[in-house]
């Protein structure tokens, strides 16, 4: 493939800022801080994203007050269900463990106390106020090195998805992400809250 090749997309007629904005939100989120030139350049190409991304299959989600977007599988509608042929997922759908999602759902409620407080929207918890957290809902005994140990792979887990973000120069401090508020919805924690109480009554049955 020639230099000449390469240049004619962009002579064609397509957009190359369509391109990496598209390229990006396939990859993941997003961020208007972590990426304020990409941002912009989506906050300025909404529409032909979202027209791109539909005939995909893909929804775009986009928060200009909180800064971030992402994709999401569009839901069928009733027509399209019954057609005989279904696109593929593109965008997969992340399968939690129980305590990654408990964790989910505690750091979802310290968000909503913090807007509730009208305080710093910015929501920052220290690996041991996780720990806390998190400890009143593991069985009794459990030891403590090997919790601690547990809780940092949970965390992992929820930076490696978007969800927090570690602080420079403070690697046992997270700070929440906004998103957490679109993908921790009430029918979300509904759900949550039945396999919880499920999860209790069984820890309730060992303890016997």
């Amino acid at each position: 493939m020639n230099a000449e090749m390469i240049e004619q997309p962009e002579h064609g007629g397509r957009n190359p800022d369509l391109s990496s904005v598209v390229i990006a939100l396939c990859k993941g989120m997003i961020d208007r801080e972590a990426d304020p030139r990409l941002w912009q350049l989506l906050v300025n190409l909404q529409l032909a994203v979202s027209d791109y991304v539909g005939i995909l299959g893909l929804e775009l989600i986009l928060d200009e007050a909180e800064g971030y977007a992402f994709l999401q599988a569009r839901e069928g509608s009733a027509d399209e269900d019954k057609s005989s042929y279904a696109l593929p997922r593109l965008v997969a759908r992340r399968q939690l463990s129980f305590h990654v999602s408990l964790l989910l759902a505690l750091l979802r409620e310290k968000m909503a106390e913090s807007d509730a407080s009208g305080g710093e929207t910015r929501v920052i918890l220290s690996r041991d106020e996780v720990v806390e957290m998190i400890r009143v809902f593991l069985p009794d005994g459990t030891n403590e090195v090997r919790l601690f140990d547990q809780v940092d792979s949970y965390i992992n887990q929820i930076v490696k998805m978007g969800f927090a973000r570690r602080l420079k120069g403070a690697e046992k401090m997270i700070e929440l992400h906004r998103i957490i508020k679109s993908f921790i919805d009430a029918q979300w924690l509904a759900e949550f809250d039945t396999r919880l109480a499920e999860y209790q009554t069984l820890q309730l049955s060992l303890r016997k």
